[in-house]
C-alpha cells in the first residue's frame, strides 16, 4: 500500500466534510437555474421571452447570495417572481450549510493537525542551512532552542503538547525554529522534522520519558544510520541498550553533576574555564571557586546522590549521607536514616562542615536545606540541585555557591557538543596537563577577549568556508595561523579570538603555535568574539585581503587598476 503524504490527508479530509454540501449547492443552483430558464417572462412589447442559461445563472448567483441587483433582463412575471423567491431560500439555506461545514472543517483537530504537518513539513523540507531535531520542548528543550539562537542555528521542535509548541511560536528567537505538535518517537514525524534530510546534524532526544527518548534514538538510527544522535538518559539499562550505537551520545545529567563537582574540588581553574565558556551566570574568568576536599555532607542518595557519592569516593573523600531510604545505601557508609531537616542536620555536624550538598528531587526540600546550612554555618560551601526550570528566581535569592540545574545543565552539554564537539577533549587534556596551564590559559583568554562573553566556533578550510585558501593553495602559498588572527582592513590590529585546538588527518592539535602552517581540510576550533569570527570568515574567502595579511602587500582591484599594475611591471622588467 501506497504511503499517504500529508497534502493527500488535507485533500482526503476536505473532500470528505466538503461533499455532501458541495452536492447541495450544485443541485440547489442546478435546479434553479434550470427553473429560471424553462418558466417563460415577457418582453415591454408584451412579447413571450425565456430566459438564456447564462442570464438564469447570472441571476441566481446573486441571489442566492442576497445581493440583489434587481430582475434581468426583463421585468419579471408573477411566476419568475415566486420562482426567485424560492431560488432565495434555497440558495441561503444550502449557503448557510456550506458555511457551516466548512468552520466545523477548520475547527476539526484532525484537520488542523494534518494542515500543520503539511506546512511543517513543507519549511522543513525548504531548510538550507544545517539544523537539528529537538524532540521534547520542555526545560530542557526550550533552554537548548535559545543557545542554538544565540549561535544563529537552527532547531526543529516536536513535543506533543500544544501549549508548548504554541509558546515555541511567541519566543523572541533570531533564528525561525519551526514546530510540530504530535509524538516525537513516530516515525512519521521524525520524518517530517528532516531526519532524511542532509542538512540535519543530529537528532536530540530531550523528552520527559526516558523509554520515549530510547525510541527517538532508535528509531533515527534506522532512518538515517550516519544521522548524529544525542539521548538524555540516568538509566543504566537505557545505556546499555544504547552504546552499541553508531554515533550516539548519552548525556546523564547526574554525572554531569558529578564530575563538575568533582572538578570544582580537584581542579578549580578548570572548572572557572569550562563554566566560562559555556556562558554559566555570574562566572568570571580567572576567579575560580574553592571547593573543600574533607568534610562534606550529602543530603539525598538517589540517582544524583549515588554519582556524587561515586566522585567523592574517587577523590578520597567520605560524605556524611543523609536519606529517609536506608536500604539504598551501603552498609560501610557513614549515613543517617532521615530526613535533611534542620535538627537532623545538626545532629550530623553541620556547624562543623566544610560543604554540604542538597540534593534532592524536591526544590522546596533542597531550598529549606540551604537555608539551615547557612543559619547554622554561615561559611559551610553550599551545593543546591534545581529541578525544575520555573523556581530560578528562588534559588538565584539563595545564593548557593554551585546551582545543579539538570535542564541547564544538559543543555549547555549538548549545546557544547554541538557548536564544538571536541571542546571536552580539550576538558579532558588540560585536566591531564594540572592547573599550571589551565591557569595560562585563562590569563591569555582573559587579555583577548576581556570582559566580554566568549564565543565559539569552528571553521574548516574547505572551498565551502575558505575559498580564498584554495587559491593560495594551487599557487604554492604557505600561510602560518597567525596570519589569519589579523583584522582584513588592518593588519597591525589583532582579531580578538584564540585558536584552541585544531584537527588534521584525524589527529587532534591542542592550543597550536601561532607559527603553525595550516592546510586545506584543516579544521580549527577557535575562541573569542562573534566579531572576530565574521571578520575571519571575511578574509578566508576574501583573496584580496588574505593576500595582504600573508604578503603585505594590497593588490589591484578592478580591471583599470590591475591593468595599471601589469603595465608598471611591464615598464619594470624592461628597464631591468
Amino acid at each position: 500500500m501506497a504511503a499517504t503524504s500529508e497534502l493527500d490527508r488535507v485533500s482526503m479530509l476536505v473532500l470528505r466534510y466538503m461533499r455532501r454540501p458541495i452536492f447541495v449547492l450544485i443541485l440547489v443552483y442546478a435546479v434553479g437555474i434550470t427553473g429560471m430558464a424553462l418558466i417563460p417572462g415577457k418582453t415591454a412589447d408584451g412579447n413571450t421571452e425565456y430566459m438564456s442559461l447564462f442570464h438564469a445563472f447570472y441571476f441566481f448567483t446573486y441571489t442566492a447570495t442576497t445581493t440583489g441587483f434587481g430582475e434581468i433582463p426583463s421585468e419579471f412575471t408573477d411566476e419568475q417572481r415566486l420562482w426567485a423567491i424560492f431560488c432565495l431560500y434555497m440558495g441561503v439555506i444550502a449557503w448557510l450549510y456550506a458555511i457551516g461545514s466548512i468552520i466545523g472543517l477548520i475547527r476539526n483537530a484532525h484537520f488542523v493537525q494534518a494542515l500543520s504537518e503539511y506546512r511543517f513539513s513543507r519549511i522543513v523540507k525548504q531548510i538550507s542551512d544545517p539544523f537539528f531535531i529537538i524532540c521534547g520542548f520542555g526545560d530542557t528543550g526550550s533552554l537548548l532552542a535559545r543557545g542554538l539562537s544565540d549561535h544563529h542555528l537552527i532547531g526543529v521542535v516536536i513535543d506533543r503538547d500544544p501549549e508548548r509548541i504554541k509558546a515555541l511560536s511567541l519566543r523572541d528567537y533570531n533564528i525561525k525554529m519551526p514546530g510540530l505538535c504530535g509524538d516525537s518517537s513516530a516515525p512519521k514525524h521524525l520524518v517530517d522534522a528532516g531526519v532524511k534530510h542532509p542538512q540535519c546534524g543530529a537528532v536530540i532526544a530531550l523528552t520527559g520519558d526516558e523509554e520515549v527518548n530510547l525510541k527517538i534514538a532508535v528509531m533515527a538510527r534506522f532512518m538515517n544510520p550516519d544521522v548524529h544522535i544525542i539521548c538524555r538518559s540516568t538509566s543504566p539499562k537505557h545505556e546499555e541498550h544504547l552504546s552499541p550505537l553508531h554515533n550516539v551520545t548519552i548525556i546523564n545529567p547526574f554525572e554531569i553533576f558529578a564530575q563538575l563537582l568533582s572538578m570544582a574540588i580537584t581542579a578549580p581553574k578548570l572548572h572557572n574555564l569550562n563554566s566560562w565558556l559555556v556562558r554559566a551566570k555570574g562566572v568570571q574568568l580567572g576567579q575560580p571557586l574553592k571547593a573543600p576536599s574533607d568534610n562534606w555532607i550529602l543530603c539525598g542518595y538517589g540517582r544524583m546522590g549515588k554519582w556524587l557519592h561515586q566522585y567523592m569516593k574517587l577523590n578520597d573523600i567520605n560524605p556524611l549521607i543523609i536519606d529517609p531510604n536506608v536500604d539504598k545505601a551501603s552498609d560501610d557508609e557513614s549515613f543517617i536514616n532521615g530526613y535533611a531537616d534542620h535538627g537532623t542536620l545538626q545532629r550530623a555536624g553541620l556547624a562543623n562542615a566544610s560543604g554540604i550538598v542538597a540534593g534532592t528531587d524536591s526544590d522546596s526540600d533542597n531550598l529549606n536545606i540551604l537555608m539551615s546550612a547557612q543559619v547554622v554555618n554561615p561559611t559551610v560551601f553550599t551545593i543546591v540541585r534545581q529541578n525544575y526550570h520555573e523556581n530560578q528566581l528562588a534559588f538565584d535569592a539563595a545564593h548557593a555557591d554551585l546551582i545543579l540545574q539538570s535542564s541547564l545543565t544538559t543543555a549547555r552539554r549538548i549545546l557544547k557538543y554541538l557548536i564544538s564537539p571536541h571542546i571536552q577533549q580539550l576538558i579532558e587534556y588540560l585536566y591531564e596537563q594540572g592547573e599550571h596551564l589551565t591557569g595560562e590559559i585563562s590569563e591569555k583568554l582573559t587579555t583577548i577577549i576581556g570582559n566580554r562573553k566568549p564565543h565559539l566556533w569552528c571553521i574548516t578550510l574547505d572551498e565551502a568556508h575558505a575559498l580564498a585558501m584554495v587559491d593560495f593553495s594551487e599557487q604554492g602559498q604557505k600561510i602560518f595561523l597567525s596570519n589569519l588572527l589579523h583584522h582584513p582592513s588592518d593588519r597591525n590590529e589583532i582579531l580578538t579570538c584564540m585558536p584552541l585546538m585544531i584537527f588534521r588527518d584525524g589527529q587532534s592539535g591542542m592550543l597550536p603555535s601561532l607559527d603553525e602552517s595550516v592546510y586545506l581540510g584543516d579544521r580549527i576550533l577557535f575562541c573569542g568574539t562573534e566579531q572576530s569570527e565574521r571578520l575571519l570568515r571575511s578574509t578566508l574567502n576574501n583573496s584580496y585581503a588574505l593576500h595582504y595579511l600573508v604578503t603585505g602587500e594590497e593588490q589591484a582591484r578592478g580591471y583599470f587598476f590591475r591593468w595599471l599594475e601589469g603595465l608598471q611591471e611591464d615598464r619594470h622588467n624592461r628597464t631591468t
